[in-house]
């Protein structure tokens, strides 16, 4: 049941401590949608920078439609999860053909949309639209189990829609916009995993969890993904100033990037061992004198990949096309040509360090 109080006071502390996040300035449900597809997986503070840097470059639908592949990989470049913006740009393709380059006000055609699922519809018709959508993420998720004492493991199917009744429950059906962001603000800013500021919080007295001093045990979470390492090499094949790259194939993990040739180490491989094999594997291309540049570490999902790159050269007498068999394409590029291509975060660390 709606609970005038708390709404009125959330709201309240919303109108006074709301971010200043630039798609705010006029809610454009263009803007909302990148927004909401740049946050998935990544922090406020980058979606931001992603996000001003984005709408330059794409200030409306139609521009983003017209633009190739390649152009919205490399602007989306360092934000990972890749098949987003592969969606988002078959999505702009769909709104200039069927709907005037504008997002549909309509879940059903909101759903029909590449990468757009319940959440994000659900994010668009509130936020963009001010339709009375609930809205549950993370923060939410916590906040709402504070507030309710909730005792199962929030990511169980039962608290979930248990969590998204209350959410339905609480949303003013005037104002779900400014309710939905006043939530999940909340709990970025003061409702936080860890060390939330509950002698300070206005809605101290709608919480059962700080009545009975338990706040460091809400929400109760499932069980930890465990982390998968997984090391890797690679060889960056220099012939004269020029470059080897090559573009993975689009069914790959970070399909559509370019990369220097490599892969996983095996048992009882060197990383040395392992570059060699991996570029006859995936080029046929012979390399000699194998040099240690540096060993970077990202994270990808649930893994933690460590890489291991070497400089090397053509042997005398190869040719310099390659025969492909885990590439779409190549190029022999300049490493200032290097900026202008989309590579995966591991490799990117190692263009930097080329510098």
């Amino acid at each position: 049941m709606n609970d005038p109080l708390f709404t009125r006071t959330l709201l309240a502390w919303f109108a006074k401590n709301q971010r200043p996040l630039p798609w705010r300035k006029e809610y454009h449900p263009y803007h909302v949608w990148i927004s909401e597809i740049m946050g998935q997986q990544t922090q406020m503070e980058r979606v931001v920078t992603y996000f001003n840097n984005w709408i330059r470059q794409f200030p409306d639908i139609p521009t983003l439609a017209a633009a190739s592949e390649q152009e919205v990989i490399k602007a989306w470049e360092g934000l990972g999860y890749y098949s987003r913006v592969r969606n988002i740009r078959k999505a702009a393709d769909i709104l200039v053909q069927e709907y005037g380059a504008k997002l549909p006000d309509d879940e059903s055609q909101l759903l029909a949309l590449p990468g757009i699922g319940p959440y994000t519809a659900a994010a668009i018709l509130s936020i963009a639209f001010n339709r009375a959508a609930p809205l549950l993420d993370a923060n939410v998720e916590r906040i709402l189990c504070r507030l309710d004492d909730i005792d199962q493991p929030v990511k169980q199917t039962t608290t979930r829609k248990l969590l998204l009744q209350r959410c339905s429950d609480l949303l003013p059906q005037d104002d779900a916009r400014n309710f939905n962001q006043a939530l999940m603000e909340f709990g970025a800013l003061v409702c936080t995993p860890k060390k939330p500021a509950c002698l300070t919080c206005p809605l101290q007295q709608h919480c059962l969890s700080y009545a009975r001093d338990i706040v460091d045990l809400r929400p109760i979470p499932g069980k930890k993904e465990k982390r998968i390492d997984i090391s890797m090499a690679c060889g960056i094949i220099q012939r004269g100033n020029l470059f080897y790259i090559q573009q993975r194939l689009e069914k790959d993990v970070w399909g559509g990037l370019w990369e220097f040739p490599g892969g996983r180490i095996k048992e009882g491989e060197s990383p040395e061992q392992a570059a060699v094999r991996e570029i006859i594997e995936e080029t046929e291309f012979q390399v000699t004198n194998l040099r240690p540049f540096a060993t970077v570490v990202h994270h990808y999902t649930k893994y933690r990949v460590t890489l291991e790159a070497f400089f090397c050269t053509l042997q005398d007498n190869q040719l310099v096309e390659p025969v492909l068999h885990a590439a779409s394409q190549y190029k022999w590029v300049t490493f200032n040509e290097l900026s202008a291509f989309a590579f995966p975060a591991g490799h990117r660390q190692l263009i930097e360090q080329m510098d």
